[in-house]
């Protein structure tokens, strides 16, 4: 007996004993090295198969397949129980996922910390993988850092900068699991939270903070300060004025000081204004009801006039008190940064507001059109009057002249 029948004997009374079990497609087998390459893995399983993985199904996404040595211990998954070699054909990709998911799974239930990887961006978020799994990472899940705050919100610069990305690791958790690629959501900002709790439990209501502007936005500005911290200073916040352009004002990088309003989790908004003096409590002392005042034109809007008084008290003059007629465009009667002369009508200082009344001797181009319009009228209707009435006095005269011309026949006729 050779040793081929030997071994095909030996094999056949180990099958009878029910001693080695038959691995079938689809099974997970656990096996040793023999030997390793970039092209090909065989694995020995048992001392009874021996098992390739080979081409696409060789997968070195993970830590565990990426330097494989003779000896080490590795899982594969049949996907063919004989080959043309009459081997089994083994993947390492989809034990790979298997064991892939497991660990996505676990870290969903246990907030643990993973790696992803950025594949590429859109303006929703970046596309991310972990291992060979992928999943989104949306805008809104981006640590404060990463955060794509652009002035404006222009969308192409808000793409520009998640493709900056592209090819970094971030670390996440997991903060939503489906089986479909959509439906894996990762959390960078989670991550950050935890990171960052223990120093923003340090700050308090009412702490004023010394910081830098890190973003100008639209709705405000973002500024860092203390160990990594980032807070909110909205718009209406920024200064007791009113403030129309931001981006004129503030520039990425400007030094600021702000008071801490609010704590809502992990996010902290602040008040720059709230640590200068309100400039309205003295505005009754500088301005009242009745004065006539100096005031350029800030902005027009359809329904009145935005004026500045001085550099801290701005007021407002409605379209009913600028002398327009129903038809009149406010836009094409005045000009922004023009100086006009007004009448306070009113002042509050405790609702920030301050009403006024356009009396500029200048009229307007428009304005001094209609006023000439209507003044040839009124000229044209006088003339037509004094006419009238110089016809009635003419034909009242003529009369007077028929009457005496027949007194004076009457008297005559009466002498004979």
């Amino acid at each position: 007996m050779n040793i081929n029948e030997e071994n095909n004997s030996l094999l056949a009374s180990l099958l009878e004993k029910d001693e080695i079990k038959i691995p079938k497609t689809g099974d997970t087998v656990i096996g040793k090295i023999i030997s390793a390459s970039k092209s090909e893995v065989r694995i020995d399983i048992d001392g009874v198969f021996t098992g390739i993985v080979r081409g696409p199904e060789l997968y070195f996404d993970d830590d565990e397949f990426d330097s494989l040595k003779p000896g080490a211990e590795v899982e594969a998954t049949v996907i063919d129980e004989e080959n043309e070699m009459g081997e089994l054909e083994l993947s390492f990709r989809q034990a790979g996922q298997e064991k892939a998911w497991a660990k996505l799974e676990q870290a969903l239930k246990d907030k643990e910390l993973i790696k992803v990887k950025v594949l590429d961006a859109n303006k929703g978020g970046l596309l991310v993988k972990h291992n060979q799994i992928t999943g989104f990472l949306p805008v809104s899940q981006l640590s404060p850092e990463n955060y794509p705050r652009v002035s404006g919100g222009d969308k192409q610069k808000i793409l520009e900068k998640l493709k900056s990305f592209v090819g970094n690791e971030m670390e996440v958790n997991v903060i939503n699991l489906g089986e479909e690629s959509d439906k894996i959501i990762f959390s960078e900002k989670d991550v950050w939270n935890k990171k960052q709790k223990h120093i923003i439990d340090k700050y308090k209501l009412g702490m004023v903070v010394d910081g830098k502007i890190s973003a100008v936005t639209n709705f405000g500005v973002f500024i860092s300060f203390g160990e990594g911290m980032e807070g909110l200073v909205h718009i209406s916040e920024l200064a007791w004025q009113r403030i129309d352009s931001l981006d004129k004002m503030y520039k990425v990088g400007d030094e600021i000081r702000a008071e801490i309003v609010n704590l809502d989790n992990n996010k902290i908004f602040l008040s720059a204004k709230k640590i200068v003096e309100d400039p309205w409590k003295k505005a009754v002392e500088k301005y009242s009801i009745g004065q006539i005042v100096k005031g350029i034109v800030l902005k027009i809007n359809p329904f009145g006039l935005f004026v500045k008084l001085d550099d801290e008290i701005h007021g407002l003059a409605h379209v009913t008190q600028l002398g327009a007629n129903s038809k009149d465009k406010i836009a094409e009667m005045f000009k922004i940064g023009e100086e006009k002369e007004f009448e306070i009508i009113s002042i509050s200082p405790s609702d920030h507001r301050l009403g006024l009344k356009l009396v500029d001797g200048k009229k307007t181009k428009k304005k001094k059109e209609d006023d000439d319009v209507e003044e040839k009228k009124e000229e044209k209707e006088e003339e037509a009057e004094i006419k009238k009435v110089e016809k009635i006095e003419k034909e009242d005269n003529t009369e007077k002249i028929e009457e005496t011309k027949e007194e004076k026949a009457n008297k005559k006729v009466a002498k004979k």
